[in-house]
């Protein structure tokens, strides 16, 4: 299964893109593709919202071939 995700703020630059095709097993959530594609490291998990397909979802909102992604993360400024 393959799924479309884009990337935010810090997450573009994290990834090196701002979208990317990404392979995926049949069973994993959105949290868990999180998880997958940026892995704890260094730079530590930022929490995010996501969203499927245009809607917000939680963490464990199955995902599902041909899915659109976007993680996004906190927004700051002042």
């Amino acid at each position: 299964m393959q799924v479309t995700v884009h990337y935010f703020a810090v997450l573009r630059e994290r990834a090196g893109c701002s979208e990317a095709v990404v392979d995926i097993a049949p069973s994993m959530t959105v949290g868990g593709l999180y998880e997958h594609v940026f892995p704890t490291g260094p730079q530590g998990v930022l929490p995010v919202m996501f969203a499927v397909n245009h809607e917000y979802v939680q963490s464990a909102h199955p995902l599902n071939d041909g899915d659109e992604v976007a993680f996004i993360p906190p927004l700051g400024g002042g």
